[in-house]
């Protein structure tokens, strides 16, 4: 079977759009006219997509992560329901649209032929990542699955809410700093400039503050077409320099010196790092292959070095503490709880009590970031638009006290 898109009309002459599954062209286009249809297109659905103009697959995109989450959530339901895997699909398949459907009809056919579901899922790894695609071949492999995915769903859910919180504790502030900017600039391209004329008519000598604010203004006034140009050519550069394996490299060095984010680089590569292994361990994947997965998907690629360095000696010696602490990244009580976990047999277990304490902290230490950036955002701006107004006030007042 296969999904195909479909233009047609109907009878009583309204366009319709949608998909149809099918064993093959022929088999569509017969359903279509059984529902009475005037076709007009029938497309293979990865067709389809090729055929789509260039502005429209911009905002096609991949499947999201909350559509992922509920597929997660939802498949883990109807398997703990009883319900076999393939019709679970096809029950799945009903609700979604669009790239998750294309997949699912994918994978289900992949199913019928003898695949496996960790097989087929790994043919899409820009929606379903190694780590998800491991899970799952675990749950298979134990008989699992539906617990599996439940897991899955969780740690996915947390993901995104720890991801959340770190975006709303950047957008108040860089909300008030565009606030700030749109205000500067307007009061630099239109108040200060006839302000400006009116001094000059007076020939009045005018304070350092003003001159200052004078030579900003008339900065922005003859260069105002260009100003825009060099902000959009300097956000390329950086963004290429970014996504070169050099610049990457560099950045990720400057964040792990600058104060506050190298305590988020850090916590966040420790929450990563013990919440995966601790998932993969505990699902029955291996310790060489769980290793393997995890220091891949650090954010940080020093923090990612340093962990697959530890990788090598952990998987000849067994001892995973020993090597952590060698990293500097995890803290004493983090290696302390892995080591006991080791000991005790229980490494899965404390593993996941590590993500969990960490993920703790990590969100209280956004939420108290958030309340303290708000009263120094405010006082950048008092500072801001204080100085110009002082700017603009001085050579008024001086000027009323000489007439």
């Amino acid at each position: 079977m296969a999904l195909y898109s479909y233009k047609a009309m109907s009878k009583d002459g309204k366009g319709q759009k949608g998909f149809v599954e099918a064993s093959s062209l022929s088999s569509a286009k017969e359903q279509l006219l059984r529902r009475g249809f005037f076709i007009s297109e029938v497309l293979l659905a990865k067709e389809a997509s090729v055929s789509l103009p260039w502005y429209k697959k911009l905002f096609q995109g991949s499947v999201s992560e909350k559509d992922k989450i509920l597929f997660t959530k939802q498949l883990s339901i109807l398997l703990r329901s009883g319900i076999p895997l393939l019709q679970s699909l096809e029950l799945l398949m009903e609700q979604v649209t669009g790239n998750l459907r294309s997949i699912l009809v994918s994978v289900k056919d992949g199913i019928k032929e003898g695949h496996s579901l960790a097989e087929e899922l790994k043919k899409y790894p820009k929606v379903f990542d190694s780590i998800y695609v491991q899970l799952v071949r675990a749950g298979e492999a134990t008989g699992k699955l539906e617990i599996i995915l439940d897991r899955l769903t969780t740690y996915l859910e947390r993901k995104q809410e720890i991801q959340k919180k770190i975006k709303g504790a950047l957008n108040y502030p860089l909300t008030q700093l565009v606030m700030i900017t749109l205000v500067v600039i307007f009061l630099l391209s239109y108040v200060v400039p006839q302000m400006a004329q009116t001094l000059m008519q007076r020939g009045q000598q005018m304070p350092t503050p003003t001159r200052i604010l004078l030579s900003l203004s008339g900065f922005i006034v003859t260069h105002y077409i260009f100003l825009p140009l060099i902000l959009i050519g300097l956000f390329v550069s950086i963004r290429y320099w970014l996504s070169t394996p050099s610049g990457a490299l560099t950045f990720d060095k400057i964040k792990l010196k600058l104060p506050v984010i190298k305590y988020f680089a850090k916590t966040n590569a420790i929450v990563q790092f013990s919440r995966t292994l601790g998932m993969l361990l505990e699902s029955g994947v291996n310790l060489s292959e769980a290793l393997d997965i995890v220091v891949n998907i650090i954010d940080n690629k020093i923090l990612a070095k340093q962990l697959r360095d530890a990788r090598d000696k952990i998987v000849k010696q067994g001892k995973i503490a020993q090597f952590l602490k060698e990293t500097g990244i995890f803290p004493a009580i983090a290696i302390y709880l892995i080591k006991t976990g080791e000991e005790t047999g229980e490494l899965d277990t404390m593993l996941l009590i590590v993500a969990e304490n960490y993920e703790t902290e990590l969100s209280e230490m956004t939420t108290s970031l958030t309340a303290k950036i708000e009263p120094i955002m405010m006082i950048f701006m008092a500072l801001v638009v204080g100085f110009i107004v002082m700017s603009i006030a001085l050579p008024l007042t001086q000027m009323n006290q000489a007439v």
